[in-house]
């Protein structure tokens, strides 16, 4: 096996924690999109984002992180790569306001929880991008 193939071999993928994350992801705009999807493959292949981010683990759960797009209105989306070979995409919202949205923080635990139930059941509900 060449290094090439080698890297490939250990690139992760990423995943949206259900459908909910995948449709909120695709309601951003197109260029904040792309962003973070540029963004989530750089992590995928175990480099750093573009885009500035923050750890989160201690509102919403362990290896979380924010990437975040300031602006009016700022963007966010938050993932975990910490789960086998999948960068999970948990949450992405539209920030309208100064400080934490408690509504987006409960989200993204609840479906910290999901990943973790279905992993540990072994089952796929997670959709592939």
């Amino acid at each position: 096996m060449d290094a090439q193939t080698a890297g490939k071999q250990l690139a992760k993928k990423f995943s949206f924690v259900n459908k909910q994350s995948l449709k909120e992801f695709k309601a951003l705009p197109r260029k904040i999109q792309e962003r973070f999807a540029a963004d989530l493959n750089e992590i995928c292949k175990g480099k750093e984002p573009y885009a500035p981010f923050k750890h989160i683990a201690s509102s919403v759960g362990i290896g979380a992180i924010e990437l975040i797009e300031n602006g009016r209105p700022a963007y966010r989306t938050i993932y975990v790569a910490k789960f086998k070979q999948t960068v999970f995409v948990r949450h992405s919202f539209t920030k309208t306001t100064d400080g934490t949205g408690r509504k987006a923080m409960t989200t993204a635990k609840q479906r910290y929880k999901l990943i973790a139930a279905e992993l540990k059941n072994n089952i796929s509900v997670f959709v592939y991008f």
